[in-house]
């Protein structure tokens, strides 16, 4: 464990700013481009972006328990960024259905290793004093960095094709490879990244069927998985209704969308940061989940592009808070089980598959009743996922220790 200083902060900086894009690869813009480009219709891009997910599902425990476990973690992403590079590739190549689902699911298994392998290093090399802010600094710059990226792809795909967009995203696979072995090797500690307790770093990992003893960690994991049913596809679904009539326009549109909620991302992820081992993680999470339904709702009221642009600011609260305090809410959780990475792949595996469910089913609401109907039972989703949070989750911040099984 080191000192924060700019010098140490500034390697993961960039590290979390090029690979904002890489992970999900392309994201809402892949709806845009097989839609606009080739014709294809919503349940189509809902089947392809299910898979996507559903492969990120099935990597996420295993390559959380793989980070917990391997030493060169710097290696286990640049080997990512390069197969997301590979599959972003294939997919701008050879549009074709088979090829692009196969793509997306490589990418999709790939982009399971990124999040906590970040989170690792992050822990490894701060340690729990400041995590918080740390955690709060990545948010922040992976919001800039897809903030920066959506201006460049949206005026990219406006001035020259859709298809431009993931030509951007290749090229920032290459960058995240390059920039993530800035990072200081020497400086991680491994034992401290997996979650053991500082005053017992030595210790062995616990068994990890600990983690299923842990009611509060379960009816969190369930809450964000209704979060993440309800969230996911409204983005996409949001870049298809603007697509309708603004063919021309459709790239620079999404790009708003995401700028307009990047940019308050940013803010919020260092509020949690600075705030969270002041106020508290719940009130902070509970305010990031009311706005889901609020902004699913909205979205209802008008067909103006502009004002459903604007909409966007919600998303900007709910994900921005969300990004920043599911990391802090699992250290917490599972403090002193040296299994940390192993519970952010489990939980971050339970949300991807209601991510995953979310496009697909979505996308088949579309189809037989039309984008409000879709919209309105996101919302009510994210209503029940708001619930099971504030009615089931205690808050964490003092938390550290009681884990079943933790050591501290």
């Amino acid at each position: 464990m080191i000192r924060a200083t700019a010098a140490t902060n500034r390697p993961l900086d960039w590290l979390n700013f090029l690979l904002a894009d890489v992970t999900g690869g392309v994201g809402p813009f892949l709806a845009i481009y097989l839609m606009t480009s080739h014709q294809w219709s919503a349940g189509r891009i809902g089947v392809v972006l299910t898979v996507s997910g559903v492969a990120t599902v099935l990597a996420r425990g295993p390559a959380g328990a793989f980070v917990d476990a391997t030493v060169r973690k710097r290696s286990l992403i640049a080997a990512g960024t390069l197969v997301v590079g590979v599959a972003v590739t294939t997919t701008a190549l050879v549009p074709l259905f088979w090829p692009v689902m196969i793509a997306q699911a490589a990418a999709g298994m790939a982009d399971a290793v990124f999040p906590p392998a970040v989170a690792a290093i992050s822990l490894g090399i701060f340690g729990r004093a400041v995590f918080s802010r740390r955690v709060g600094r990545n948010e922040a710059f992976n919001h800039l960095g897809n903030a920066v990226t959506a201006v460049i792809a949206g005026v990219l795909g406006y001035l020259i094709a859709p298809v431009a967009v993931l030509w951007v995203v290749t090229l920032l696979a290459l960058a995240s490879a390059v920039a993530v072995y800035t990072l200081d090797g020497k400086s991680i500690d491994h034992k401290l990244a997996r979650g053991a307790d500082e005053a017992n770093v030595g210790d062995e990992p616990k068994r990890f069927t600990l983690l299923l003893e842990n009611r509060p960690l379960l009816l969190f994991t369930a809450a964000i998985t209704l979060f993440h049913f309800a969230n996911a596809a409204m983005l996409p679904l949001l870049g298809e209704k603007l697509s309708q009539g603004h063919q021309e326009s459709s790239s620079l549109f999404m790009a708003a969308c995401i700028i307009t909620a990047q940019v308050v991302m940013v803010p919020m992820a260092l509020l949690v940061g600075h705030k969270a081992d002041v106020w508290g993680r719940k009130p902070l999470f509970l305010a990031g989940f009311a706005a889901l339904p609020v902004r699913g709702l909205l979205y209802l009221a008008t067909q103006n592009p502009y004002l459903l642009v604007s909409i966007q600011l919600l998303d900007g609260i709910g994900a921005g808070i969300f990004g920043a305090l599911f990391f802090l809410v699992v250290a917490d959780l599972t403090g002193g089980t040296g299994h940390y990475n192993l519970a952010l792949g489990a939980t971050g595996a339970c949300w991807g598959l209601g991510a995953a469910l979310s496009n697909g089913i979505a996308g088949l609401v579309v189809d037989a009743a039309g984008y409000s109907a879709a919209f309105l039972f996101l919302a009510g989703c994210a209503i029940v996922a708001l619930l099971t949070f504030w009615l089931g989750v205690p808050e964490t911040r003092e938390w550290r220790g009681r884990a079943p099984g933790a050591t501290g």
